[in-house]
């Protein structure tokens, strides 16, 4: 991950990995590089994902079910690109929701109740 951030934000982003990998592929089919310059540009360049941490999770990704993908020829190369399966953009929705549920119940504990 980013050498940017600190210890424990690191910490934070190992379980934010996964759904903000899987938000930006759900939006259209990337490759594992646009993937994680996609999430770099969105954050303003603070969530920085190292091309292990971006291509373990994708394998992980597809053998869970909730991606697939295949070889496409881009630039004189060849690159995988990955989309979201159905199972994908369910266990997208759910883990969203019980993100935004996580990040509401922290507020309010932070906030004095």
């Amino acid at each position: 991950m980013a050498d940017k951030i600190g210890r424990y934000a690191n910490q934070l982003m190992r379980g934010l990995v996964e759904p903000l990998m899987l938000s930006v592929i759900g939006e259209w089919p990337s490759h594992g590089y646009r993937i994680a310059k996609e999430i770099e540009l969105r954050s303003n360049g603070y969530l920085r994902l190292t091309a292990s941490t971006v291509y373990t999770a994708l394998r992980r990704l597809e053998e869970e079910g909730l991606v697939q993908s295949s070889w496409h020829a881009v630039a004189h190369s060849h690159r995988r690109c990955y989309w979201l399966t159905e199972k994908g953009r369910e266990t997208l929705s759910v883990r969203l929701r019980e993100l935004n549920q996580f990040l509401v119940a922290a507020e309010q504990v932070m906030a004095g109740g």
